[in-house]
């Protein structure tokens, strides 16, 4: 018997970071990019292949615990054996450490196909129990997001421990990702973050300010308003400098998109590297922009329609 479970990248359009603190932001399943578990008898024991790990599920590098510990805790809620002889083979398009949620998307696929491969029902909460208790290894002090997302199939306006909004996107536009190839750090980031929060005072203004751009955001998104939220795309970045979490790959590629057309961009995600989002009005615009990031040294890029 074998069994399979899925899940989508995601992008963060508005508020990482000040989502943290208690901020809203907007963010989207990305389908580009998605893993697949699958999940067979085989062997003497619990076995595991990905990308960067082949064997042993106890003999897993302590940087994976991450995902070591979904495994585990997916098999102790299903009430399955601590180790048994299956082996799960994980296969991922979406790059590690670029903010794309690679680490919540990696625990919801394996929860999913471990629950099918036991045949036992995986609910929406036990679903994020797994999955949150997996990030909080990987990041620290997730805001949820990531689950959140990575786990739907909607758009979604979310504001930590209140109830998830889904999201219909009326923007007709479109949204270019672009990788720089720099190896992201959330955990970093998040922890940097709250120390500049700590010490400097007036940057919970920065903090309070992308949380109001993010509600204004909303509303674009519903009105079909492109213009309006690629300029509040780009005083995010700006903010999103101001409390470090940028780098010089991101720098260059918002600063080019800016320059070349794009209504707004920004980062997306943990920053320190991954991925920058731009907005465009039309998808001719949007190969023109890829063509252009790509030479000035975009590893990957992607592009995504707004509208319904």
């Amino acid at each position: 018997m074998t069994a399979a479970g899925a899940s989508a990248g995601k992008i963060i359009l508005m508020g990482e970071h000040a989502v943290v603190y208690g901020q809203p932001a907007i963010a989207m399943p990305f389908s580009a990019v998605q893993i697949i578990a699958t999940v067979a008898a085989q062997g003497t024991a619990l076995t595991v292949t990905c990308d960067f790990y082949q064997g042993f599920v106890h003999k897993m590098p302590k940087i994976w615990e991450s995902l070591k510990h979904a495994i585990r805790f997916s098999l102790y809620r299903i009430g399955a054996p601590t180790d048994p002889a299956i082996h799960i083979q994980i296969s991922s398009t979406i790059p590690a450490e670029r903010g794309m949620g690679s680490s919540a998307a990696v625990a919801v696929a394996v929860a999913r196909a471990l629950f099918a491969y036991y045949q036992k029902e995986l609910t929406d909460s036990e679903l994020w129990d797994i999955v949150q208790s997996s990030e909080k290894i990987a990041h620290g002090n997730p805001s949820g997001i990531d689950a959140a997302t990575t786990s739907g199939k909607f758009p979604i306006y979310f504001v930590k421990n209140q109830p998830i909004q889904p999201l219909s996107l009326n923007l007709q536009a479109y949204l270019v990702v672009a990788d720089t190839g720099v190896t992201g750090n959330t955990l970093e980031a998040i922890l940097d973050v709250a120390t500049l929060l700590e010490n400097e005072p007036k940057a919970v203004q920065l903090v309070e300010e992308l949380g109001s751009l993010t509600q204004a955001a909303r509303e674009d998104l519903a009105h079909d308003q492109a213009e309006l939220l690629g300029q509040k795309m780009s005083r995010a970045h700006v903010l999103l400098q101001k409390l470090g979490v940028s780098d010089p790959s991101l720098d260059k590629l918002v600063s080019l998109a800016q320059t070349h057309g794009a209504l707004g961009a920004k980062l997306t995600g943990g920053g320190r590297g991954g991925c920058m989002i731009a907005l465009v009005k039309t998808e001719q615009k949007a190969q023109e922009l890829v063509r252009i990031l790509a030479q000035a040294g975009a590893k990957q890029t992607w592009i995504q329609y707004l509208g319904e």
